[in-house]
C-alpha cells in the first residue's frame, strides 16, 4: 500500500477494547492494544495515503457468542445493549464497506463501533 500510494486497512477489535467486563481482562487488553496500534499506524501512514481504522463490533450471533446465548450471561448482555438484542452478522457489512470504500476517504485513526448502542452509555 505504501508503494502504490494508498489503501485502507481495517482491523477488527471489540466493544471490549473500550469497555471492560469482568472475566475478560486479557481479551479486553488485547483489543485495546489493537485499537492503539491502529491509531498509531494511522498517524504514521496518513501522509502515504493509507487509511487505518478499527471496527469494534458488539455482540453478534456467531459461533463465538453461541455459548453466551444459552448461559446466565445472555440477560446481562442484552440488558447492556440499548437495542436489547445481539446483532446479526449482516448488520456489520455496511460498516466494513464504508471503511473500505472511498466514502471514508477522510477517515483514519478511528474506531467505528457497531454495537447496538453499547458504548453510547
Amino acid at each position: 500500500m505504501l508503494r502504490q500510494g494508498g489503501g485502507s486497512i481495517i482491523a477488527i477489535s471489540s466493544v471490549h477494547g473500550s469497555v471492560g467486563m469482568e472475566r475478560l481482562a486479557a481479551y479486553a487488553a488485547s483489543k485495546g492494544g489493537v485499537e492503539m496500534l491502529m491509531r498509531t499506524l494511522a498517524l504514521e501512514w496518513a501522509r502515504h495515503g493509507v487509511r487505518v481504522n478499527t471496527l469494534a463490533p458488539g455482540y453478534f450471533r456467531t459461533s463465538m457468542s453461541e455459548p453466551l446465548l444459552i448461559s446466565r450471561w445472555e440477560e446481562r448482555i442484552r440488558a447492556a445493549v440499548p437495542m436489547g438484542r445481539f446483532g446479526d452478522c449482516e448488520e456489520v457489512v455496511g460498516a466494513v464497506l464504508f471503511l473500505a470504500s472511498d466514502a471514508s476517504a477522510y477517515v483514519t485513526g478511528t474506531t467505528l463501533f457497531v454495537d447496538g448502542g453499547w458504548t453510547a452509555q
